[in-house]
């Protein structure tokens, strides 16, 4: 680490940000010891920015008891299938999870950074962020992130949480700019989300069991790779499911294959029995 970005030396040669306890924010103190290592403080080399990996679409609901967030495993470079199994979502802490769609490698980069936020914040305090909290220091984070989604590098993540104060699961989306909103019920992100968000309207209810809740947003998925191209679907020939976390106050479950290979075979061969052309 640079003398310059690391302030004075203090006790035992630590520089002087290692010695300060005036934040509990691991950004504020990157900030601090050293800038450089933050993405939104790197310049990008001139000229144009090249083709990158894009991940997609992401839902998420409440049900009976907690929230869930799903998803697909497809990302494109283009009109090219650059991987059929990446990760979009990705446990923040016991009781929240995260998933992306917009620029894959950066949103990926900034979910580590946010994980080690939270993780930084419970050491220093003892203490677990409010859920809205942690949902207040990613729209922070995403809009440090401007500049370079000004330029195209894009970030849009979707959080969803079991909020113990409230006994009940909820949902944030974001802008670009930092903006955050609560949704309620629902909400989809990413380029098939307008397809995902008909199928949810129709698909979720109130107090939804765990079960239900995983069916209907496998379903949504499928409907969202049945019209938009860069949304993968369940793909039965490699035996690639959607990524489900759920949620509830037993802390986060990544939701096993064994139970998204039966959701999406039943779904198949619903689909299958009643093919239609729309």
């Amino acid at each position: 680490m640079s003398q310059a970005h690391s302030g004075s030396v203090g006790y035992q040669g630590l520089p002087g940000p290692f010695l300060s306890t005036s934040t509990s924010s691991f950004q504020d103190f990157l900030l601090a010891a050293a800038p450089e290592l933050l993405p939104s403080r790197r310049p990008l080399p001139a000229g144009t920015i090249p083709e990158s990996p894009h991940g997609t679409t992401i839902v998420a609901m409440t049900f009976n008891g907690g929230a869930l967030i799903a998803g697909d495993r497809r990302a494109t470079m283009g009109n090219i299938i650059a991987s059929r199994h990446i990760e979009k979502v990705f446990p923040t802490d016991h009781f929240s999870a995260v998933g992306i769609a917009g620029s894959a490698g950066l949103a990926i980069e900034l979910i580590r950074l946010f994980q080690v936020e939270l993780e930084h914040y419970e050491k220093i305090e003892g203490a677990l962020l409010s859920l809205e909290g942690k949902a207040n220091r990613l729209a922070g984070m995403i809009r440090s992130n401007l500049g370079l989604a000004m330029q195209g590098l894009a970030v849009v993540p979707l959080f969803a949480g079991y909020d113990p104060d409230l006994s009940t699961g909820r949902i944030f989306s974001f802008d670009v700019t930092g903006g955050r909103y609560e949704e309620h019920d629902h909400h989809s992100v990413g380029s098939g989300s307008v397809f995902s968000r008909g199928s949810l309207k129709k698909l979720w209810k109130p107090e939804l069991e765990i079960e239900d809740a995983v069916r209907v947003a496998v379903e949504a998925l499928y409907d969202a790779a049945d019209d938009d191209s860069a949304t993968g679907g369940p793909d039965l020939t490699r035996s690639l499911w959607p990524v489900i976390y759920t949620i509830t106050a037993d802390g986060r479950h990544r939701v096993p294959d064994s139970d998204l290979s039966a959701a999406s075979h039943a779904i198949v061969a619903e689909r299958t029995s009643a093919p239609g052309e729309a």
